[in-house]
């Protein structure tokens, strides 16, 4: 997807109801000047839930008309807007750009949908910083997770940036230990079917992790399960949800 296909948002408080705004000319993008078409809450595009547009509506009408004289309060406020522009920024996806004007420091920062960090540029070429169709898959020596760009990864990858819970990040470390160490013993033994048992249930395992991972992940991506590539033709499947929605 590039800049082009993208759809683009600034926030910036200007004393009305909605906060924010999108460019005249969408090829106008990196241009802060060109944010001039105020966009609605209740814009069918951005499908906001309702505690998220509150929030937003709220934070820009209580920006003072004449500006800030505390500092105290500008900081407060700016960190308050960054809080809001973050969940927005992880609800509209990858297929949104969203950028946040700091009042404090008189400046504007791309906010990224797949982690907490501000950044001082876009993506170049329009290419996700972070993983978005993700496979979960069990083999020999490999992170429980792939995806195009990335390879196999575990799931606490700072590169990845998943939001995931670490009682799940653990559980899927904790399968991929179990798939090297059954592999390992059915190698040493090599007894036709003794270790049968025990792939049928890291395939089930992981078939819960993937379900698990997709609904932590919610709605911006895709999690498919592909089965163990290491315990034969049962093994193998490919079953794929977004968010809560089995595809």
């Amino acid at each position: 997807m590039t800049f082009d296909e993208l759809g683009h948002v600034l926030v910036r408080a200007r004393d009305e109801p909605s906060p924010l705004y999108e460019p005249e000319d969408p090829r106008a993008f990196e241009d802060l000047g060109a944010f001039t078409r105020n966009v609605p809450l209740d814009d069918y595009r951005l499908d906001l839930p309702p505690e998220l547009a509150d929030a937003l509506r709220s934070w820009s009408l209580t920006h003072p008309p004449g500006g800030f004289v505390s500092r105290p309060d500008l900081r407060e406020y700016v960190t308050r807007g960054l809080d809001a522009v973050q969940r927005l920024a992880e609800h509209l996806g990858p297929s949104w750009t969203v950028r946040y004007f700091d009042e404090g420091r008189r400046s504007a920062k791309w906010l990224c949908w797949g982690c907490d960090r501000p950044h001082g540029e876009p993506n170049p070429n329009g290419t996700p910083s972070h993983p978005l169709d993700i496979t979960v898959e069990g083999e020999y020596g490999c992170g429980p997770l792939r995806s195009d760009g990335f390879g196999d990864f575990m799931a606490d990858d700072p590169a990845a940036a998943l939001p995931l819970s670490g009682s799940l990040v653990a559980a899927l470390r904790t399968w991929a230990v179990s798939i090297d160490t059954t592999l390992n013993l059915d190698v040493r033994d090599r007894v036709d079917g003794k270790y049968d048992a025990e792939w049928q249930r890291l395939f089930r395992e992981g078939m819960d992790l993937a379900e698990r991972t997709a609904h932590e992940l919610g709605p911006t991506r895709t999690v498919t399960y592909k089965g163990l590539a290491n315990g034969g033709l049962d093994a193998l499947t490919s079953v794929t949800w977004q968010g809560d929605r089995k595809l």
